[in-house]
């Protein structure tokens, strides 16, 4: 698998800076729903505050982890002094259905055989969604927003989301890593409906998959100035007996600088995850 190495620049500085200006100006240039809400201003980072989607009271939830392999996080293990442990999908989730379940306990298997659990992040690869809203953990995500568009910004790697405002779907979107995203204002939320998604990522850190027939709709509000929630739906007949809901919240930071993070497949620094090379030659 690749790894993940940064390299930091202050050439995003400008680039970043200047994309929220523009879309500050396009703002004021045009007249948007006055109550909609401002993830936005003065710089404002979001940096995840939940450690795994948490389900939503009388609906299906997300796939969770097995308790007989307790999930240790990298804090949990420095405050504790215990060893950190990749997460393990537990499989008796009835709502996941059994082609999803086989490539699941496959990845598990990996795991408790001592491998590296798969994780978009840290081989490079872009997430899809919902994976995106567990990105950041370390580095914030920033929204630009517009009167036609708002543009999600994952500063880890400038990983980017377009959500077009106002629209509806195109008939047949091709499938592709973000799939097509479309949304709208009621009110103080933003509501983000995303369909066209290739099956190429997994839709959580539980390496659970999904089919092209992937939807998602998230629905995004301040809790308050410093609490920002999204609330979504996963459905996918195909992969689940259920469309399943989840929230996932965040804490807002204000960093006046984002750097630029290079994350690029078969670089080694971080996790070794380059590509296998011979020690002997095989002709």
């Amino acid at each position: 698998m690749p790894s993940l190495s940064s390299g930091r620049s202050l050439l995003a500085v400008g680039a970043l800076t200047g994309l929220i200006c523009a879309g500050a100006h396009a703002q004021s240039a045009e007249h948007r729903n006055e109550a909609a809400p401002d993830f936005s201003s003065n710089l404002a980072g979001w940096v995840a505050i939940d450690g795994d989607f948490a389900a939503v009271a009388g609906k299906p939830g997300p796939v969770t982890n097995n308790p007989a392999y307790p999930y240790v996080t990298n804090a949990t293990a420095r405050r504790t002094g215990t060893q950190p442990t990749f997460r393990v999908a537990d499989l008796t989730d009835p709502n996941v259905k059994p082609w999803a379940k086989e490539i699941m306990k496959r990845e598990n298997d990996k795991v408790l055989a001592g491998g590296i659990a798969f994780t978009a992040r840290s081989s490079c690869l872009p997430s899809g969604v919902p994976d995106f809203l567990m990105y950041p953990v370390a580095e914030p995500i920033y929204f630009v927003q517009a009167p036609r568009e708002v543009t999600m910004i994952f500063a880890g790697d400038a990983q980017v989301r377009h959500i077009y405002l106002d629209v509806p779907h195109t008939a047949k979107p091709k499938p592709s890593w973000y799939g097509e995203s479309v949304g709208h204002y009621e009110g103080d939320t933003l509501v983000i409906d995303t369909l066209g998604m290739n099956a190429k990522s997994y839709v959580d850190h539980y390496r659970t998959p999904h089919s092209e027939k992937l939807h998602v709709v998230e629905r995004w509000r301040l809790v308050n100035a410093g609490t920002l929630e999204v609330v979504f739906t996963v459905d996918d007949p195909d992969t689940f007996e259920k469309p399943w809901t989840a929230r996932y919240t965040y804490r807002r930071i204000e960093r006046p600088a984002v750097y630029e993070e290079v994350c690029a497949e078969n670089n080694t620094t971080l996790f070794d995850y380059h590509m296998p090379v011979a020690d002997k030659p095989d002709f």
